[in-house]
């Protein structure tokens, strides 16, 4: 039976929306397990919008659902749209998209919020014992959503090629159990049915990103 997947964008481009890579990433592994897939976007405004090249916010406004259209290569829905009833499981790929549009992260750290249809999103999925996978910084939605739940971001100790490691002593502060994992490894939080990997948390080769990636897909689908 074909597996139906939600994807939830936050923008396109890893300083202000999407993880590009970690998106196609996403798609690529499920496209090869024969997975069906829509993706969704909430039509809001950007935080801000960063000039890539360097890094900078810039007085540029761009809509999230727009910008998420450039990797949907235009098949992109609102995300006030996504039937729960229509899904086997969500996938929230990373990007700082998602600690500024889906939720405030960027700004507020540990007394974030999570914006009100995702955080109903993953609730949604959960209650109805779907599955959920998130990766990179998307971990802390599900932190927000699901306290005392299980993920991982990576390592819990900072150093160059773990350098937002104080992300997960700060889940655990929230009350959530981190567990520290490789790039290449996941964590699946079995009673809450959370699938998690660390992805560019991680200074690592994109093939390494890549491959985590392919691991926490195909624990995905092991639970729908």
């Amino acid at each position: 039976m074909v597996k139906c997947i939600a994807i939830v964008l936050s923008g396109c481009g890893v300083y202000d929306g999407t993880e590009i890579h970690e998106a196609s990433a996403v798609l690529v592994h499920l496209s090869r397990a024969g997975a069906k897939v829509q993706m969704f976007a909430p039509d809001v405004d950007q935080m801000h919008v960063v000039n890539h090249c360097e890094g900078k916010p810039t007085a540029e406004k761009r809509n999230v659902l727009q910008e998420s259209a450039r990797i949907a290569r235009g098949d992109v829905s609102d995300l006030t749209k996504l039937d729960i009833t229509a899904f086997d499981a969500l996938v929230i790929p990373g990007g700082f998209g998602v600690a500024k549009n889906l939720c405030d992260w960027a700004v507020k750290g540990k007394e974030y919020t999570v914006q009100p249809q995702v955080e109903k999103l993953i609730k949604g999925f959960h209650g109805v014992g779907k599955p959920l996978a998130m990766c990179c910084i998307s971990p802390v939605l599900a932190a927000r959503a699901l306290p005392g739940c299980e993920i991982t971001v990576g390592q819990d100790s900072e150093c160059e090629r773990w350098p937002y490691a104080q992300t997960a002593t700060t889940m655990t502060e929230l009350g959530c159990k981190h567990v520290n994992k490789n790039v290449g490894e996941v964590h699946v939080d079995v009673k809450n049915k959370l699938v998690t990997t660390s992805a560019f948390m991680c200074n690592a080769p994109i093939h390494e990103v890549f491959d985590g990636v392919g691991v926490m897909v195909t624990e995905l689908l092991k639970l729908t």
